[in-house]
């Protein structure tokens, strides 16, 4: 019930004509940028604390600019992006004495427009790292004279093991000036472009004996991006989806093989486009689900100077790890399998909703937490009123009379009750620094709708994506809720506890922020089991010491002696507001039933620990620690 900041979002366009093609077919020559622009608002969703786009122009001759990029932050950021373009190409156009775009017979061979270009890269950004500012925002870009070498860099993505980078790239005899992850990868992938021209101009020298500006030519009608990629990718673990263009014109993608981060792409004959969701192509392009294709892990998406368009097998493609939050929570509903894996996944929670509510339908009202639970509800609506049509039809077949209009009537017209109870209000800002005026807000996120149930009577079923930390539940959600005066609160998570950090993604790498875990340690204490959090760090210290070789996740036993409707009941206690006297159940999604729910995407360790990579198990390992020695106290 907390907002998580976790998956980026990226979008790419190659036009494959030149831009007075689309000038002709679609009246403007910024056809691509319009379409991006969409591409980027629709994924809106992906990032909000800041954003960036870069373009290439291919037809540019020695002296004039062909690499542009732009960035901004805050959530108006892709709005500040294309009017700020917008403004600069109409000051370019005046300057050169067009008071429009220009002609079809003009538009190509105007060279003072910025970002008229045919390949273009946006990136929206959420931070993993709780760094921010404009530095950090992608594209990352990297200069040289030569255009071949420069590089713009953008990526959804997070890396396990950023100092094994460093030290690949230091070992080559590179400074690094920073240790962000997106700039460590900008000078690794940079390096290997670099040795990829520098192979190209040997060849073109010393074996064809090319001058001047033939090696240039030679050099950029041959980079091979899938080379750079294969020098490179080998010393990544995480999740990615890493894209990038050069100045002379190659463009590239690349999924890790793991498949834990998504990309999708569509080609026709006037563009190559790729982004993170599927939908957002659909919706741009006015396309059916089964003409976008869905990059798979460890391959590349290439495509040349010349717009010659391949994918490449880059990296084997290992055990599938595809992201099941992306289905819960972090893409957008509008999928078409997305909306129905997330109905599913609200379906599935019947039989202990049932449990939790004594089976008294009658009494019970049920709604959801704005706005990502929607689609959950739904389906959870749609299992309950299957429930209810048997129970009548149930009920029919036990009389032993011919009913009369009136009893059929009676039967037929029990309804599963539904209301909108939660409203979010408002976001907050955090100037208050006094945390317990900060509380005090809190509870003012959401607000209700007075008199939607039957205060005393009424069972109050609200269903959300996920219970994470557990402070907007203690702060605001119950607090809320029991102003309605229920006779019980049952809330409902279609996900399962989530127990782990996120690693390749979500904002919290320690152990303390997860109330699964605050609530297991708890039942450790209460039953007097110390050797349990005790040994677990003592297999944590044994395995970070472990330099080669394959580690495990020790930290999965804290929950082995707890069941999840132990951990669930213990949550209840440390979570209740002081004064709330209603009782409150929570109802979490199982693992078995998420799994059924979303088939393709088994990726799971922040609900198991099973993390998919070496790098991910390590840290999972180091936070426990952390934890042990800085937070634990017997």
């Amino acid at each position: 019930m907390e907002p998580l900041k976790h998956e980026c979002g990226v979008a790419m366009i190659r036009l494959l004509k030149p831009l007075s093609y689309y000038q002709q077919k679609y009246g403007t020559w910024m056809y691509g940028l319009n379409k991006m622009y969409l591409l980027m608002e629709k994924q809106h969703n992906r990032g909000q604390e800041g954003a960036g786009l870069a373009a290439v122009r291919l037809q540019a001759a020695p002296g004039e600019e062909y690499m542009f990029r732009q960035r901004a932050l805050g959530s108006g950021a892709i709005t500040e992006i294309f009017q700020g373009i917008a403004s600069d190409v109409q000051t370019a156009l005046t300057a050169s004495g067009q008071p429009a775009a220009g002609g079809v017979e003009q538009i190509d061979s105007i060279s003072c427009i910025p970002f008229a270009g045919e390949l273009l890269m946006g990136h929206l950004r959420y931070s993993t790292t709780g760094k921010s500012g404009l530095s950090y925002v992608h594209p990352f870009l990297r200069r040289n004279n030569w255009r071949a070498k420069n590089l713009c860099l953008c990526g959804n993505f997070n890396m396990t093991n950023v100092d094994g980078i460093l030290e690949t790239i230091t070992s080559c005899g590179q400074h690094p000036r920073e240790q962000a992850d997106t700039y460590i990868l900008l000078e690794q992938i940079g390096h290997r472009l670099d040795r990829e021209s520098e192979r190209l101009f040997k060849i073109a020298h010393e074996e064809l004996h090319l001058t001047g500006q033939d090696i240039t030519h030679y050099i950029e009608d041959h980079i091979d991006l899938a080379n750079v990629l294969r020098t490179s990718a080998p010393a990544w673990d995480g999740g990615y989806v890493i894209c990038g263009i050069t100045g002379s014109g190659e463009m590239m993608s690349m999924r890790d093989p793991w498949g834990i981060r998504p990309a999708f792409w569509y080609k026709n004959d006037e563009v190559v486009v790729l982004t993170s969701e599927r939908p957002v192509i659909q919706t741009a392009f006015e396309l059916e689900a089964d003409q976008i294709h869905e990059l798979m892990p460890g391959q590349a998406l290439l495509v040349d100077k010349r717009g010659q368009m391949r994918i490449e097998q880059i990296l084997p493609a290992q055990k599938l790890s595809a992201c099941s939050f992306e289905r819960i929570y972090f893409s957008r509903g509008s999928d078409v399998s997305i909306y129905q894996e997330r109905k599913t996944l609200g379906a599935m929670l019947k039989e202990p909703i049932m449990q939790a509510i004594d089976g008294d339908l009658k009494h019970t009202v049920f709604s959801f937490i704005p706005n990502t639970a929607e689609v959950a509800f739904y389906g959870m609506l749609s299992a309950f009123k299957d429930e209810l049509n048997c129970q009548k039809a149930a009920e029919i077949a036990a009389l032993d009379h011919k009913p009369t209009l009136d009893e059929l009537h009676a039967i037929l017209c029990q309804t599963v009750r539904s209301e909108k109870v939660a409203w979010k209000d408002i976001k907050l800002r955090t100037f208050i620094t006094e945390a317990g005026q900060r509380n005090d807000l809190s509870a003012h996120v959401y607000d209700i709708t007075y008199g939607s149930i039957v205060s005393g009577e009424d069972t109050l079923v609200v269903i959300d994506d996920s219970i994470v930390r557990g402070t907007t539940l203690k702060e605001s959600i119950i607090r809320i809720l029991n102003r309605l005066h229920p006779r019980k609160i049952v809330l409902v998570s279609s996900s399962p506890q989530v127990r782990y950090p996120d690693y390749y993604g979500i904002d919290m790498p320690h152990m303390d922020e997860f109330i699964a875990f605050r609530a297991a340690i708890e039942l450790l204490h209460d039953r007097g089991q110390w050797e349990v959090i005790h040994d677990v760090y003592r297999r944590c210290r044994e395995n970070v010491s472990t330099l080669h070789g394959e580690i495990d996740n020790p930290v999965r036993s804290i929950y082995t002696p707890c069941t999840q409707e132990e951990i669930s009941a213990k949550m209840v206690e440390m979570l209740r507001p002081q004064g709330v006297t209603t009782p409150i159940t929570i109802v979490f999604q199982t693992l078995e039933g998420l799994h059924k729910a979303c088939p393709a995407h088994p990726g799971d360790w922040y609900f198991s620990g099973h993390y998919p990579t070496q790098g991910g198990t390590r840290l999972i390992n180091e936070a426990y620690i952390d934890w042990y020695e800085h937070k634990y106290s017997r």
